[in-house]
């Protein structure tokens, strides 16, 4: 059996190389913050971000802190779930019956991901501001920021195969991965989650989602 000519493609290689530093990057996180090594840079950004925090409330005017809520709530378990079911649902009335298995299936197999490093890890929350929303689950990964990562990269690649300019493809992309950062932004801001909650969320998310993607172009490099 020959190597697969599909894997030799540029593009795969590419996703291949990134998806491989996402992943080392999650390691390397997860490895310090095992070994409560992260501990001082954590509290230094923090406290960089809220020099003045007194266990009252986030730093910044009220609309800032308002501002931050909304966007955070573009990575909630709700806004999310509700995006996939819209786009499973668009995709399956379409005819893409396989496209929406894999949208539903790669975002499920995160969100359940995700969960499981929480109760591996069981890192603590920050405890240097009252929590900006209702918190029920361990800090580390952060799954606003690593879920967020996954579904609108997910469906940002999805949109991007349905658009033939490349600015339109990089304009979509640059969306998604800007909705990330700002929702893991918004994480720490809040104080629900340390900064490297946050990193690590990003990686892993990007991580998962470049995996089920090359997964796809794979199968459809052999079938062709």
């Amino acid at each position: 059996m020959g190597f697969p000519r599909a894997w030799l493609e540029p593009r795969i290689l590419a996703m291949l190389l990134t998806l491989a530093s996402a992943a080392w990057l999650f390691v390397e996180i997860a490895d310090e913050v095992a070994d409560g090594d992260t501990g001082g840079f954590d509290r230094a950004l923090m406290l960089a971000l809220h020099p003045q925090a007194d266990g009252v409330a986030a730093t910044g005017p009220a609309w800032m802190q308002a501002v931050a809520r909304d966007i955070t709530a573009l990575g909630s378990t709700t806004v999310l779930s509700l995006l996939v079911c819209v786009a499973t649902a668009f995709l399956l009335l379409s005819g893409r019956r396989r496209t929406a298995l894999f949208v539903l299936v790669s975002t499920a197999s995160g969100a359940m991901a995700t969960l499981l490093l929480k109760d591996v890890f069981a890192r603590p929350r920050p405890d240097l501001l009252p929590h900006g929303d209702f918190v029920t689950t361990a800090s580390f990964p952060s799954g606003h920021a690593m879920l967020s990562a996954i579904v609108y990269l997910t469906l940002g690649t999805l949109l991007a195969r349905l658009v033939g300019a490349r600015h339109q493809k990089l304009y979509i992309m640059a969306v998604a991965v800007l909705l990330s950062v700002l929702v893991g932004l918004s994480r720490v801001y809040l104080g629900v989650h340390w900064p490297t909650d946050v990193l690590a969320g990003w990686a892993a998310g990007a991580a998962w989602a470049l995996g089920w993607w090359m997964v796809i172009e794979l199968v459809r490099g052999e079938r062709r």
